[in-house]
């Protein structure tokens, strides 16, 4: 099938978010210059640089979250693995602000080393992030869309043992999970390796 994206897909739900998938999901902390704390998943997350290592996160509409990096200018990025999949979803309700969704989702919020954010105790990786760009994006014609996307440069990068191998970060250990289309995750359990070729070797 094909379809102008502005006339309508024609089908039950959007299927975007299932062609753009899996999306790591960016399980932002942070905390807000009265002390408050927030915690709200983004499946809109990634990398985009790493000299020096960017991640940025987008939330579709004004909230807690974009308001508290405002103020202080920092977060922190928690790694969700399969055992932390509930707590998450837990932490993406649409509780009144001055809620804690730490407390609400049961997770325990541990002291970052360089940034005022707290970061998930129960997370085997957190990213301390101070933020270089918040922007508004437009669509083509210049017009702004409701999304904002937050850019922040990593600083801090903690990592538990527990999902380590041989010095390396064991996906197999580390169960990252990602978000799909409509109401479906997916937990990263089998991994394979290819290496990127050179020119002239033999395919």
């Amino acid at each position: 099938m094909f379809y102008k994206y502005a006339d309508g897909h024609g089908l039950p739900h959007d299927p975007l978010k299932a062609i753009v998938a899996p999306r790591p999901i960016g399980w932002i902390s942070s905390r807000s210059k009265t002390g408050a704390i927030n915690l709200a998943p983004f499946s809109f997350f990634n990398m985009i640089s790493t000299k020096p290592c960017l991640v940025m996160f987008c939330s579709e509409g004004y909230k807690d979250s974009v308001a508290f990096v405002e103020e202080t200018g920092e977060f922190a990025a928690n790694l969700v693995s399969s055992h932390l999949a509930v707590a998450m979803n837990a932490s993406s309700v649409n509780a009144p602000r001055g809620t804690s969704e730490f407390v609400y989702a049961g997770l325990t919020p541990a002291d970052c080393e360089l940034i005022t954010a707290p970061r998930v105790t129960e997370a085997f990786a957190s990213l301390e992030c101070v933020v270089t760009e918040v922007r508004r994006p437009k669509d083509r014609n210049g017009n702004p869309v409701a999304a904002i996307m937050v850019i922040g440069e990593v600083v801090g990068v903690h990592i538990s043992e527990d999902v380590l191998t041989d010095g390396l970060v064991d996906i197999t250990k580390s169960k990252p999970v990602s978000r799909l289309g409509y109401m479906d995750f997916a937990t990263t359990e089998v991994t394979y390796q290819m290496f990127r070729p050179k020119w002239g070797e033999s395919k």
